[in-house]
């Protein structure tokens, strides 16, 4: 099973990162208002970026990476990999 890194804007332009084994199942929940508390009061949202993993472990290890970032850092990251997060 793999696993996906992903960050979405929010309609307030906020953006969210997070990991899941089902990236349509998870956009879809994210516009339901269900499982996110951060997303639930800022829909809908836009997938702008994923990235494939392994292993849940690397997503998370991923994801924490990305969260660090500054908001300009994760900014350049998406345009710069319209599709995907890219290599570390």
């Amino acid at each position: 099973m793999s696993w996906h890194v992903y960050i979405v804007q929010c309609k307030d332009s906020k953006l969210y990162t997070g990991i899941t084994n089902n990236l349509e199942r998870r956009i879809k929940a994210h516009n339901s208002g269900s499982d996110c508390k951060f997303t639930k009061y800022r829909r809908p949202v836009k997938l702008l970026c994923s990235e494939r993993c392994s292993t849940k472990p690397e997503a998370l290890s991923r994801e924490a990476q990305i969260k660090r970032l500054p908001r300009e850092k994760n900014l350049a990251l998406i345009k710069g990999k319209s599709t995907s997060i890219g290599k570390r």
